[in-house]
């Protein structure tokens, strides 16, 4: 791979990525400690994340728990919870907080896997709008650099490829998060 195609493959890879992060916390159903990876709790003053500051684990299927390991915590971990998009509601013994997820409705299945392929669809407009930088810089270099107009086709060629690698890698994470979440 030429050197000047490689920054745009990291910042496809980056995209990919941030598209599997954004994935791993819809939840299907079933307790995933990724779920509260977004979730920030006042510790001291600065935000932190729940991992942070407690256990999470997954006693069982549908289950998680939140053991703090300060127990002035728990009220903090609890307000973040309420507070965030999950629509879950915590249970607390005083020490640790326990979030039972339901299962999923069926309509809950469909608006969740319509908003799987949004995200899906902005993380190929993202990799398109990579192309697109690529492509303009690689016209740039041809004439400030004197590069010859077949060479920087090449690099164009090579840009295309990456594309719809990366297009094919989301459009597959697409397709399997969708199926495990109309899975029931």
């Amino acid at each position: 791979m030429d050197d000047r195609v490689v920054q745009y493959d990291t910042k496809m890879q980056k995209s990919l990525k941030n598209l599997q992060d954004e994935f791993a916390g819809i939840r299907a159903g079933r307790a995933n400690p990724h779920v509260l990876d977004k979730l920030r709790v006042d510790y001291y003053g600065t935000p932190t994340p729940i991992q942070q500051v407690a256990n999470v684990n997954v006693p069982e299927p549908r289950m998680l728990q939140i053991q703090p390991w300060e127990a002035s915590m728990v009220k903090e971990i609890e307000k973040a919870i309420l507070t965030s998009d999950l629509g879950i509601n915590p249970t607390n013994d005083g020490r640790m907080i326990r979030l039972a997820f339901p299962e999923l409705t069926e309509e809950r299945r469909k608006d969740l896997a319509k908003d799987i392929k949004k995200k899906g669809e902005a993380a190929k407009v993202a990799v398109r709008n990579i192309r697109r930088d690529a492509n303009d810089s690689f016209k740039k270099m041809g004439k400030k650099d004197d590069i010859s107009e077949d060479e920087i086709k090449d690099l164009e060629q090579e840009i295309q490829k990456l594309t719809d690698k990366y297009i094919a890698d989301v459009d597959r994470a697409v397709e399997d998060k969708t199926k495990e979440i109309l899975t029931v």
